[in-house]
């Protein structure tokens, strides 16, 4: 692994401290691209417009139109974090504006698979609904979309995935990715699209007279969940999705936020009240996820819907014991596919330039959490399959992928689709997560054509891990209230985390439940705790170390102590 200290703009630096940013927050902001205090503004008032997100203003339109007329609504969603905060922001903000007449439907991850189906649309209409709704998905379901129509639905495609070569024949279609759209925010996650298309709604409803200014519902009580599901998608945390992500924190650590939200904090074991991005990330967004992943997302999405508290926490708690049972099965995968990736290779070798596992037992919906740590392991795009579980069907290998910056996994299969017709079933995704379904008969020659385009397209420094960080940690920096105040900002995809790096004595060393390693560090002359979790092999007497500021307690003291991230070597 090599460290590569980030280019911190010496002018734009500069700027922020005089404009009154915190000196090291100047620095970390600068080497992110913030070249002006103002591009921190996270009001509301500074989002982009929803007028030049194409189709808004027409899905707004179709929506009042059919409220207006009483006519029936069907959010279709999507079975991850992304898709059940769409469509409990889609519930709950088509009721705030007035909608009498709606529901949802989320897809079952091993019968259904991905996305509006021709068989999801039937259920939709045997719903008695007339307009279908998709969030976070749609966008790839021609052939769903054309039953939709033929069953006579009106069907409005929301989502944010990168299209395929034909658009679906929807009546409108809200995607930022979609041809000949101009909004800025191309990252936004798919919670957010819905988001924007309820402002648009609001907006068209107040031009209708339904509401007047001082009359009209406010959404903001939505953006908490909005921020949940943003994070939890890690999509790029570009100047527009931080200040979404930025105003639902505001109103989560203020105590504004869903009951359901509050409860998985507690289930979680975290505080509302100092909410922050990681607790999306590693504390909500798995519980949420994980009724995808093995039971019915539909406990995830009641979970956000709810307003009742009792009813909030039993289904928190279900969704607790649920991540629980997922780590334990992510646990053991994880293991039997390290097995079969390190076999790929001799001892001493080279991993090759991907890597692709399968293994019979492998339960699919943990599939891409297991590729995310193989591909984390060895720096090298994954896919783990695992059988399909769906009757009739137990031919199908479904899998998912994890990619490295260089290598756009959706282009990988798009050019192993073409170069072997009839290998990929069906796939989708983004540059660096994907998903695929295959016959099991052609598990080699996918292997051997995902292995073929790494091999052209990786050359050796991509393939070496790069480890970016914000170079030295000056000591007086060093201090549990600033490393409180670095936890509040808004981190995550694409806007990193800040993550310091420099040469430290390694003065003493203990494993910590046979998993972990446990350090005494000289850090510029002073002694300082480390933790590397996961990591049991032991450091050299001096380490060029990448590590995170973390602030624990020890008997009413609380310590700033070195989260490692790598060594260099």
């Amino acid at each position: 692994m090599k460290i590569i200290p980030r280019d911190v703009p010496p002018r734009a630096a500069w700027a922020l401290e005089q404009a009154g940013i915190h000196p090291l927050l100047a620095r970390l902001y600068a080497a992110r691209g913030v070249c002006a205090k103002d591009e921190l503004d996270d009001g509301l008032a500074r989002l982009l417009a929803p007028a030049t997100l194409r189709g808004a203003a027409a899905a707004a339109v179709l929506l009042a139109d059919a409220m207006a007329a009483g006519r029936r609504l069907c959010i279709v969603a999507d079975y991850d974090c992304d898709g059940a905060t769409a469509c409990a922001v889609g519930l709950r903000g088509l009721r705030l504006l007035g909608a009498t007449n709606v529901d949802y439907l989320v897809p079952d991850r091993v019968v259904d698979g991905y996305g509006l189906t021709p068989s999801i649309a039937q259920r939709v209409k045997a719903s008695g609904a007339d307009v279908l709704v998709t969030v976070d998905n749609g966008i790839a379901s021609v052939d769903g979309v054309a039953a939709a129509n033929a069953l006579g639905l009106q069907v409005i495609v929301t989502d944010h995935h990168l299209p395929g070569p034909q658009l679906p024949d929807a009546a409108v279609i809200v995607n930022p990715n979609q041809p000949d759209c101009g909004f800025e925010s191309k990252s936004i996650a798919g919670v957010g699209v819905m988001f924007y298309v309820l402002l648009a709604l609001r907006a068209e409803l107040r031009q209708r007279g339904v509401f007047s200014a001082d009359t009209q519902p406010k959404l903001d009580a939505l953006l908490p969940l909005v921020a949940l599901g943003t994070v939890a998608d890690v999509v790029k945390l570009d100047a527009n999705n931080r200040r979404l992500v930025a105003q639902g924190l505001k109103r989560i650590r203020a105590g504004a936020l869903p009951c359901g939200l509050a409860a998985l904090f507690a289930a979680a074991g975290r505080k509302a009240d100092v909410a922050t991005t990681f607790d999306f990330g590693f504390a909500l967004g798995p519980r949420i996820n994980a009724a995808g992943r093995l039971a019915d997302m539909r406990l995830g999405i009641e979970c956000l819907l709810t307003d009742d508290a009792a009813r909030a926490a039993e289904l928190a708690t279900t969704l607790d014991g649920i991540n629980r049972e997922r780590k334990d099965i992510e646990g053991e995968m994880r293991e039997a596919a390290l097995e079969i990736a390190e076999s790929l290779f001799e001892d001493g070798e080279e991993a090759p330039p991907a890597l692709v596992v399968f293994d019979p037992d492998f339960h699919e919906g943990v599939v891409g959490i297991v590729a995310s740590r193989l591909k984390d392991r060895f720096h090298r795009p994954t896919f783990v399959f695992a059988a399909s579980q769906a009757p009739g069907k137990e031919h199908e290998l479904k899998g998912s992928g994890r990619s490295i910056p260089g290598f756009h996994l959706r282009d990988a299969l798009d050019l192993v689709a073409k170069r072997h017709p009839g290998v990929l079933q069906r796939f989708g995704g983004h540059a660096m997560a994907a998903g695929c379904t295959i016959g099991e008969e052609h598990l080699d020659t996918f292997e051997q054509a995902m292995a073929q385009v790494a091999q052209e397209w990786l050359d050796a420094a991509t393939l070496l891990r790069r480890l970016h960080t914000d170079g030295p940690l000056a000591p007086e920096y060093r201090r549990p209230e600033l490393v409180d105040r670095l936890h509040e900002q808004v981190w995550g995809q694409g806007f990193a985390p800040p993550v310091f790096s420099e040469e430290v004595e390694v003065v003493s060393q203990r494993l910590v439940g046979e998993k972990h390693l446990a350090l005494k560090l000289r850090h510029q002359g002073q002694a300082v705790d480390g933790m590397w979790f996961g990591h049991t092999e032991p450091l050299p007497a001096r380490a060029r170390i990448a590590y995170r500021l973390d602030a624990d307690e020890w008997q009413g003291v609380r310590r700033v102590r070195f989260l490692i991230e790598g060594v260099e070597g």
